[in-house]
Protein backbone atom coordinates (compact mmCIF):
# COMPACT_ATOMS: atom_id res chain seq x y z
CA UNK A 1 0.00 0.00 0.00
CA UNK A 2 1.10 3.54 -0.74
CA UNK A 3 2.10 5.48 2.35
CA UNK A 4 1.81 9.23 2.83
CA UNK A 5 5.36 10.60 2.81
CA UNK A 6 6.62 12.81 5.61
CA UNK A 7 7.80 15.25 2.93
CA UNK A 8 4.29 15.46 1.49
CA UNK A 9 2.85 16.13 4.93
CA UNK A 10 5.48 18.76 5.69
CA UNK A 11 4.86 20.59 2.43
CA UNK A 12 1.10 20.50 2.98
CA UNK A 13 1.49 22.02 6.42
CA UNK A 14 3.21 25.02 4.85
CA UNK A 15 0.12 25.61 2.74
CA UNK A 16 -2.39 25.88 5.56
CA UNK A 17 -2.20 29.69 5.48
CA UNK A 18 -2.83 29.74 1.71
CA UNK A 19 -6.30 28.20 1.52
CA UNK A 20 -8.88 29.44 -0.92
CA UNK A 21 -11.44 31.72 0.73
CA UNK A 22 -15.19 31.08 0.77
CA UNK A 23 -18.07 33.53 0.44
CA UNK A 24 -20.23 32.15 3.27
CA UNK A 25 -19.07 31.55 6.85
CA UNK A 26 -18.07 28.13 8.07
CA UNK A 27 -21.00 26.56 9.89
CA UNK A 28 -23.64 28.69 8.18
CA UNK A 29 -26.59 27.16 6.31
CA UNK A 30 -25.32 25.08 3.39
CA UNK A 31 -27.16 25.53 0.09
CA UNK A 32 -25.29 22.85 -1.77
CA UNK A 33 -25.19 20.66 -4.84
CA UNK A 34 -23.42 17.37 -5.54
CA UNK A 35 -22.08 17.93 -9.06
CA UNK A 36 -19.72 14.96 -9.32
CA UNK A 37 -20.92 14.10 -12.85
CA UNK A 38 -20.14 17.60 -14.13
CA UNK A 39 -16.76 16.91 -15.75
CA UNK A 40 -18.12 13.88 -17.62
CA UNK A 41 -21.17 15.87 -18.76
CA UNK A 42 -18.91 18.63 -20.05
CA UNK A 43 -16.84 15.98 -21.83
CA UNK A 44 -20.09 14.94 -23.53
CA UNK A 45 -20.68 18.58 -24.59
CA UNK A 46 -23.74 19.09 -22.38
CA UNK A 47 -24.55 22.80 -22.04
CA UNK A 48 -26.05 24.71 -19.12
CA UNK A 49 -28.02 27.90 -19.71
CA UNK A 50 -29.22 30.93 -17.80
CA UNK A 51 -32.68 32.51 -17.91
CA UNK A 52 -31.84 34.18 -21.23
CA UNK A 53 -30.79 30.92 -22.85
CA UNK A 54 -27.10 31.81 -22.87
CA UNK A 55 -24.66 28.96 -22.22
CA UNK A 56 -22.76 29.30 -18.94
CA UNK A 57 -20.24 27.34 -16.92
CA UNK A 58 -22.28 25.26 -14.48
CA UNK A 59 -20.60 26.19 -11.18
CA UNK A 60 -20.78 29.90 -11.97
CA UNK A 61 -24.41 29.53 -13.00
CA UNK A 62 -25.37 27.76 -9.77
CA UNK A 63 -23.38 30.30 -7.75
CA UNK A 64 -25.47 33.09 -9.29
CA UNK A 65 -28.60 31.41 -7.93
CA UNK A 66 -27.16 31.15 -4.41
CA UNK A 67 -25.21 27.88 -4.21
CA UNK A 68 -22.55 28.21 -1.49
CA UNK A 69 -21.31 24.62 -1.16
CA UNK A 70 -20.30 21.74 -3.42
CA UNK A 71 -20.27 18.02 -2.62
CA UNK A 72 -17.96 15.69 -4.57
CA UNK A 73 -17.65 11.92 -4.40
CA UNK A 74 -14.36 10.08 -4.75
CA UNK A 75 -13.87 6.45 -5.73
CA UNK A 76 -10.70 4.45 -5.21
CA UNK A 77 -10.13 3.34 -8.82
CA UNK A 78 -13.10 3.39 -11.18
CA UNK A 79 -12.31 2.08 -14.67
CA UNK A 80 -13.49 5.23 -16.48
CA UNK A 81 -11.47 7.60 -14.28
CA UNK A 82 -14.51 9.77 -13.54
CA UNK A 83 -14.96 10.46 -9.80
CA UNK A 84 -11.50 9.10 -9.02
CA UNK A 85 -9.14 11.32 -7.03
CA UNK A 86 -7.80 13.36 -9.95
CA UNK A 87 -11.26 14.09 -11.34
CA UNK A 88 -12.48 15.08 -7.87
CA UNK A 89 -9.46 17.36 -7.39
CA UNK A 90 -10.12 19.12 -10.69
CA UNK A 91 -13.75 19.85 -9.73
CA UNK A 92 -12.74 20.77 -6.17
CA UNK A 93 -10.27 23.36 -7.45
CA UNK A 94 -12.93 24.88 -9.69
CA UNK A 95 -15.35 25.02 -6.76
CA UNK A 96 -12.70 26.56 -4.50
CA UNK A 97 -11.89 29.23 -7.09
CA UNK A 98 -15.62 30.04 -7.14
CA UNK A 99 -15.37 30.50 -3.33
CA UNK A 100 -17.55 27.48 -2.58
CA UNK A 101 -17.41 25.49 0.63
CA UNK A 102 -16.65 21.81 0.04
CA UNK A 103 -17.87 18.40 1.17
CA UNK A 104 -15.89 15.31 0.15
CA UNK A 105 -17.85 12.05 -0.04
CA UNK A 106 -15.41 9.13 0.24
CA UNK A 107 -17.09 5.91 -0.92
CA UNK A 108 -14.21 3.48 -0.15
CA UNK A 109 -15.22 1.57 -3.29
CA UNK A 110 -14.47 1.60 -7.02
CA UNK A 111 -18.10 2.48 -7.83
CA UNK A 112 -21.24 3.71 -6.09
CA UNK A 113 -21.56 2.67 -2.45
CA UNK A 114 -25.12 2.62 -1.09
CA UNK A 115 -27.33 0.43 1.13
CA UNK A 116 -27.34 -2.34 -1.50
CA UNK A 117 -23.70 -2.09 -2.60
CA UNK A 118 -20.58 -1.62 -0.48
CA UNK A 119 -18.04 -3.41 -2.63
CA UNK A 120 -14.43 -3.58 -1.48
CA UNK A 121 -12.12 -1.93 -4.06
CA UNK A 122 -10.45 -4.42 -6.37
CA UNK A 123 -7.01 -3.51 -5.04
CA UNK A 124 -8.12 -4.31 -1.49
CA UNK A 125 -9.97 -7.57 -2.17
CA UNK A 126 -7.56 -9.86 -0.31
CA UNK A 127 -7.13 -7.65 2.78
CA UNK A 128 -8.14 -8.81 6.23
CA UNK A 129 -9.80 -6.45 8.73
CA UNK A 130 -6.61 -4.92 10.08
CA UNK A 131 -5.20 -4.34 6.60
CA UNK A 132 -8.50 -2.82 5.47
CA UNK A 133 -8.32 -0.41 8.41
CA UNK A 134 -4.88 0.68 7.24
CA UNK A 135 -6.21 1.05 3.67
CA UNK A 136 -9.07 3.24 4.95
CA UNK A 137 -6.60 5.39 6.84
CA UNK A 138 -4.17 5.78 3.94
CA UNK A 139 -6.88 6.42 1.35
CA UNK A 140 -8.49 9.07 3.56
CA UNK A 141 -5.14 10.78 4.10
CA UNK A 142 -4.24 10.51 0.43
CA UNK A 143 -7.48 12.23 -0.64
CA UNK A 144 -7.39 14.96 2.00
CA UNK A 145 -3.67 15.79 1.73
CA UNK A 146 -4.07 16.04 -2.04
CA UNK A 147 -6.67 18.76 -1.41
CA UNK A 148 -4.45 20.45 1.16
CA UNK A 149 -1.55 20.58 -1.28
CA UNK A 150 -3.79 22.57 -3.65
CA UNK A 151 -4.74 25.00 -0.89
CA UNK A 152 -8.26 23.58 -0.59
CA UNK A 153 -9.75 23.11 2.87
CA UNK A 154 -12.94 21.00 2.87
CA UNK A 155 -15.44 21.86 5.58
CA UNK A 156 -16.92 18.35 5.68
CA UNK A 157 -15.91 14.80 4.80
CA UNK A 158 -18.11 11.71 4.67
CA UNK A 159 -16.62 8.46 5.92
CA UNK A 160 -18.60 6.20 3.63
CA UNK A 161 -21.75 6.79 1.61
CA UNK A 162 -25.20 5.62 2.76
CA UNK A 163 -23.91 2.99 5.19
CA UNK A 164 -26.91 1.78 7.27
CA UNK A 165 -25.79 -1.77 6.38
CA UNK A 166 -22.10 -1.13 6.97
CA UNK A 167 -19.27 -0.74 4.45
CA UNK A 168 -16.50 -2.75 2.81
CA UNK A 169 -18.57 -5.91 2.53
CA UNK A 170 -18.42 -8.62 3.69
CA UNK A 171 -15.86 -7.63 6.33
CA UNK A 172 -17.76 -4.55 7.53
CA UNK A 173 -21.25 -5.69 6.62
CA UNK A 174 -23.83 -5.29 9.37
CA UNK A 175 -25.90 -8.41 10.03
CA UNK A 176 -28.65 -7.26 12.36
CA UNK A 177 -29.98 -10.70 13.24
CA UNK A 178 -26.85 -11.77 15.10
CA UNK A 179 -26.58 -8.60 17.27
CA UNK A 180 -22.81 -8.37 16.75
CA UNK A 181 -22.23 -12.03 17.55
CA UNK A 182 -19.64 -12.19 14.76
CA UNK A 183 -18.20 -8.75 15.55
CA UNK A 184 -19.69 -7.00 12.52
CA UNK A 185 -20.58 -3.84 14.45
CA UNK A 186 -17.08 -3.69 15.92
CA UNK A 187 -15.57 -3.88 12.44
CA UNK A 188 -17.89 -1.33 10.83
CA UNK A 189 -17.54 1.11 13.71
CA UNK A 190 -13.80 0.51 13.55
CA UNK A 191 -13.70 1.58 9.91
CA UNK A 192 -15.56 4.80 10.70
CA UNK A 193 -13.26 5.48 13.67
CA UNK A 194 -10.12 5.00 11.56
CA UNK A 195 -11.53 7.27 8.85
CA UNK A 196 -12.54 9.87 11.43
CA UNK A 197 -9.09 9.96 13.02
CA UNK A 198 -7.34 10.15 9.64
CA UNK A 199 -9.56 13.05 8.58
CA UNK A 200 -8.75 14.92 11.79
CA UNK A 201 -5.04 14.26 11.23
CA UNK A 202 -5.23 15.99 7.86
CA UNK A 203 -7.63 18.78 8.90
CA UNK A 204 -8.13 18.99 12.69
CA UNK A 205 -11.24 21.18 12.39
CA UNK A 206 -12.97 19.26 9.57
CA UNK A 207 -16.53 18.07 10.24
CA UNK A 208 -16.77 14.29 9.85
CA UNK A 209 -20.10 12.93 8.64
CA UNK A 210 -21.47 9.39 8.86
CA UNK A 211 -24.22 9.11 6.25
CA UNK A 212 -27.31 6.89 5.97
CA UNK A 213 -30.28 6.90 3.62
CA UNK A 214 -34.01 7.48 4.17
CA UNK A 215 -34.37 10.53 6.40
CA UNK A 216 -37.98 9.53 7.00
CA UNK A 217 -36.86 6.43 8.95
CA UNK A 218 -35.91 6.97 12.60
CA UNK A 219 -32.83 4.82 13.17
CA UNK A 220 -31.89 5.74 16.71
CA UNK A 221 -30.81 2.13 17.21
CA UNK A 222 -28.16 2.55 14.47
CA UNK A 223 -26.54 5.55 16.15
CA UNK A 224 -26.72 3.98 19.62
CA UNK A 225 -24.96 0.88 18.27
CA UNK A 226 -22.34 3.10 16.64
CA UNK A 227 -21.66 4.76 19.97
CA UNK A 228 -21.59 1.44 21.82
CA UNK A 229 -18.99 -0.02 19.44
CA UNK A 230 -16.75 3.04 19.22
CA UNK A 231 -17.87 4.69 15.99
CA UNK A 232 -17.07 8.39 15.66
CA UNK A 233 -18.75 11.27 13.85
CA UNK A 234 -19.41 15.01 14.20
CA UNK A 235 -22.53 15.30 12.04
CA UNK A 236 -25.27 12.82 11.14
CA UNK A 237 -25.82 12.78 7.38
CA UNK A 238 -29.13 11.79 5.79
CA UNK A 239 -30.54 11.31 2.28
CA UNK A 240 -34.10 12.32 1.40
CA UNK A 241 -36.02 11.53 -1.81
CA UNK A 242 -39.59 12.40 -0.82
CA UNK A 243 -41.29 11.74 -4.17
CA UNK A 244 -40.28 8.07 -4.28
CA UNK A 245 -43.61 6.67 -3.13
CA UNK A 246 -42.79 3.36 -4.77
CA UNK A 247 -39.84 2.90 -2.38
CA UNK A 248 -41.47 4.04 0.82
CA UNK A 249 -45.19 3.40 0.42
CA UNK A 250 -45.71 6.93 1.77
CA UNK A 251 -46.81 10.19 0.20
CA UNK A 252 -44.42 13.10 -0.03
CA UNK A 253 -46.20 15.08 2.76
CA UNK A 254 -45.84 12.04 5.03
CA UNK A 255 -42.16 11.63 4.14
CA UNK A 256 -41.38 15.32 4.70
CA UNK A 257 -43.21 15.28 8.00
CA UNK A 258 -41.41 12.14 9.17
CA UNK A 259 -38.05 13.56 8.07
CA UNK A 260 -38.62 16.71 10.12
CA UNK A 261 -39.60 14.69 13.19
CA UNK A 262 -36.61 12.38 12.81
CA UNK A 263 -34.09 15.18 12.33
CA UNK A 264 -35.33 16.88 15.49
CA UNK A 265 -35.20 13.62 17.47
CA UNK A 266 -31.69 12.73 16.27
CA UNK A 267 -30.39 16.16 17.24
CA UNK A 268 -31.99 15.95 20.67
CA UNK A 269 -30.92 12.39 21.41
CA UNK A 270 -27.37 12.43 20.08
CA UNK A 271 -26.52 16.12 20.67
CA UNK A 272 -24.99 16.67 17.25
CA UNK A 273 -26.03 18.50 14.08
CA UNK A 274 -27.71 16.87 11.08
CA UNK A 275 -26.91 17.53 7.41
CA UNK A 276 -29.19 16.58 4.51
CA UNK A 277 -26.39 15.27 2.28
CA UNK A 278 -28.69 14.29 -0.57
CA UNK A 279 -32.10 15.40 -1.76
CA UNK A 280 -33.81 14.86 -5.11
CA UNK A 281 -37.16 15.60 -6.73
CA UNK A 282 -38.85 14.08 -9.78
CA UNK A 283 -37.81 15.71 -13.04
CA UNK A 284 -38.80 13.30 -15.83
CA UNK A 285 -41.78 12.68 -18.10
CA UNK A 286 -43.73 10.73 -15.53
CA UNK A 287 -44.04 9.91 -11.85
CA UNK A 288 -45.60 7.47 -9.41
CA UNK A 289 -49.11 8.51 -8.33
CA UNK A 290 -50.99 6.17 -5.96
CA UNK A 291 -48.67 3.36 -6.88
CA UNK A 292 -49.11 3.75 -10.66
CA UNK A 293 -46.72 5.22 -13.24
CA UNK A 294 -48.42 8.25 -14.77
CA UNK A 295 -47.34 10.35 -17.73
CA UNK A 296 -47.12 14.04 -16.91
CA UNK A 297 -46.27 17.23 -18.74
CA UNK A 298 -42.89 18.55 -17.59
CA UNK A 299 -44.49 21.77 -16.31
CA UNK A 300 -46.76 19.79 -13.98
CA UNK A 301 -43.83 17.82 -12.57
CA UNK A 302 -41.76 20.98 -12.15
CA UNK A 303 -44.54 22.67 -10.20
CA UNK A 304 -45.10 19.67 -7.94
CA UNK A 305 -41.37 19.22 -7.35
CA UNK A 306 -41.12 22.86 -6.35
CA UNK A 307 -44.06 22.43 -3.93
CA UNK A 308 -42.32 19.44 -2.34
CA UNK A 309 -38.98 21.25 -2.14
CA UNK A 310 -40.53 24.41 -0.69
CA UNK A 311 -42.21 22.40 2.05
CA UNK A 312 -39.03 20.48 2.87
CA UNK A 313 -36.73 23.52 2.90
CA UNK A 314 -39.12 25.44 5.16
CA UNK A 315 -39.18 22.53 7.61
CA UNK A 316 -35.40 22.12 7.72
CA UNK A 317 -34.72 25.85 8.02
CA UNK A 318 -36.70 25.95 11.26
CA UNK A 319 -34.39 23.41 12.93
CA UNK A 320 -31.46 25.16 14.60
CA UNK A 321 -28.98 22.29 14.30
CA UNK A 322 -29.87 21.26 10.77
CA UNK A 323 -26.80 22.46 8.86
CA UNK A 324 -28.18 22.58 5.32
CA UNK A 325 -29.24 20.64 2.23
CA UNK A 326 -27.33 19.30 -0.79
CA UNK A 327 -29.17 18.47 -4.02
CA UNK A 328 -27.81 15.29 -5.61
CA UNK A 329 -26.66 15.84 -9.20
CA UNK A 330 -29.16 18.61 -10.10
CA UNK A 331 -27.27 19.41 -13.32
CA UNK A 332 -28.54 16.24 -15.04
CA UNK A 333 -31.24 16.78 -17.65
CA UNK A 334 -32.40 15.62 -21.07
CA UNK A 335 -31.90 11.90 -20.41
CA UNK A 336 -28.11 12.19 -20.04
CA UNK A 337 -26.45 9.20 -18.43
CA UNK A 338 -22.83 8.37 -17.64
CA UNK A 339 -20.96 6.04 -19.97
CA UNK A 340 -20.84 3.15 -17.52
CA UNK A 341 -24.65 3.07 -17.27
CA UNK A 342 -25.03 2.04 -20.92
CA UNK A 343 -23.57 -1.52 -20.72
CA UNK A 344 -25.41 -1.98 -17.43
CA UNK A 345 -28.71 -1.17 -19.13
CA UNK A 346 -29.45 1.66 -16.69
CA UNK A 347 -31.52 4.66 -17.69
CA UNK A 348 -30.65 8.29 -17.05
CA UNK A 349 -31.06 9.86 -13.62
CA UNK A 350 -34.57 11.36 -13.51
CA UNK A 351 -34.31 13.44 -10.35
CA UNK A 352 -31.97 16.13 -11.61
CA UNK A 353 -33.17 19.71 -11.35
CA UNK A 354 -32.52 21.41 -14.67
CA UNK A 355 -35.27 22.00 -17.24
CA UNK A 356 -35.30 20.28 -20.65
CA UNK A 357 -33.67 23.47 -21.98
CA UNK A 358 -30.76 23.13 -19.54
CA UNK A 359 -31.80 25.83 -17.06
CA UNK A 360 -32.12 25.55 -13.26
CA UNK A 361 -35.64 24.41 -12.33
CA UNK A 362 -37.99 26.08 -9.88
CA UNK A 363 -37.21 23.50 -7.17
CA UNK A 364 -33.48 24.10 -7.45
CA UNK A 365 -33.98 27.86 -7.32
CA UNK A 366 -36.09 27.41 -4.19
CA UNK A 367 -33.31 25.48 -2.47
CA UNK A 368 -30.55 27.89 -3.50
CA UNK A 369 -32.55 30.97 -2.54
CA UNK A 370 -33.40 29.72 0.96
CA UNK A 371 -32.87 32.44 3.53
CA UNK A 372 -31.54 30.58 6.57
Amino acid sequence: MKRISLFCIAVSMLLTSCYYRTDSPRGSWAKGCDISWLSEMENDSVLFRDEHGEAKECISLLREYGMNAVRLRVWVNHATGWSNKEDMLSLAERAAKARMRLMIDIHYSDFFADPQHQTIPAAWQDYDYETLCEAVREHTLDVLYALKEKGIQPEWVQIGNETPNGMLWPVGQLIYEDNNANGCWDRYAGFTRVGYEAAKEAFPDINVIVHVDNAYMYRDWFWRAMQEHGGKWDIIGLSHYPMMEAWSGKTWPEMNDLAETNVRQLINEFHCPVMICEVGMMNGEGMIVNGEWTKQEYSAIEELSNTVMTDFVERMEKIDSCMGIFYWEPEVYGGWRPAEYIPLGWGGYDMGSFTPEGRPSKALKTLLSSQQ
